[in-house]
């Protein structure tokens, strides 16, 4: 299967004009005329509040702008230093499965967390990738929220290469409140990986996920 166009933005890409340009192509990919796409870029500081974001987990009046999204998942925050890749596939043309899709996300993360040393992994009840810290601690490195429309996939996920995690006190990230969980970033591991190297990595690691020959077998064995 041929793999989708590769989209580089350098510059921050202010939200609602990521949104638009996403529900456009997918809806040229329902249509048949423009391939799948995937689009890797930054936002400025801002945050966004999912499907199931509770109102109580935005902590006082935001010093940044607040967006209604469309796809699943709770508040989260997106600014300079993260890596957001926005994922459209047309999952007719793949698998028509929107868990196995996530899981494959979810294992791109994780593949690319390990090609640069970090060991980093899913958790039961608790959604995107984690790494574990010291003792009990664990910390969420990547942030998984999509939405599918009539089998084409759109929004993807955040990893976090070296925002300012600062940023992230603003709001109870995904809803997850315990003292023992919080977020962390390459950087704040230890890994000053630029975010050329990050991009390249996603490349490799996607098409080992999503294009390889039997990379639908992650399905059958996610953890």
């Amino acid at each position: 299967m041929a793999g989708p166009e590769w989209r580089l933005s350098e510059g921050p890409i202010d939200y609602p004009t990521a949104i638009e340009e996403m529900e456009l192509r997918v809806a040229a990919v329902r249509a048949g005329t423009l391939g799948e796409q995937v689009w890797l870029l930054e936002h400025p500081p801002l945050y966004t509040a999912g499907t199931s974001a509770k109102p109580s987990d935005l902590l006082g009046p935001s010093p940044f702008p607040v967006y209604k999204t469309g796809r699943g998942g709770q508040f989260t925050y997106h600014g300079p230093g993260q890596r957001v890749a926005y994922v459209m596939l047309d999952l007719k043309r793949r698998r028509p499965d929107v868990r196995c899709f996530v899981q494959g996300l979810e294992e791109w993360m994780i593949l690319t967390l390990e090609r640069f040393g970090v060991k980093a992994g899913r958790r039961d009840g608790r959604i995107g990738i984690w790494v574990p810290r010291n003792g009990s601690r664990e910390d969420k490195i990547a942030a998984i929220g999509v939405r599918v429309r009539r089998w084409v996939t759109y929004h993807g996920v955040a990893l976090n290469v070296a925002p300012d995690l600062n940023h992230f006190k603003g709001i109870v990230p995904c809803g997850i409140a315990e003292a023992n969980f919080g977020v962390t970033s390459l950087h704040a591991l230890g890994v000053p990986v630029k975010m050329a190297e990050v991009d390249a990595v996603l490349r490799e690691t996607f098409g080992a996920v999503f294009e390889a020959e039997g990379a639908a077998m992650i399905c059958q064995n996610p953890d």
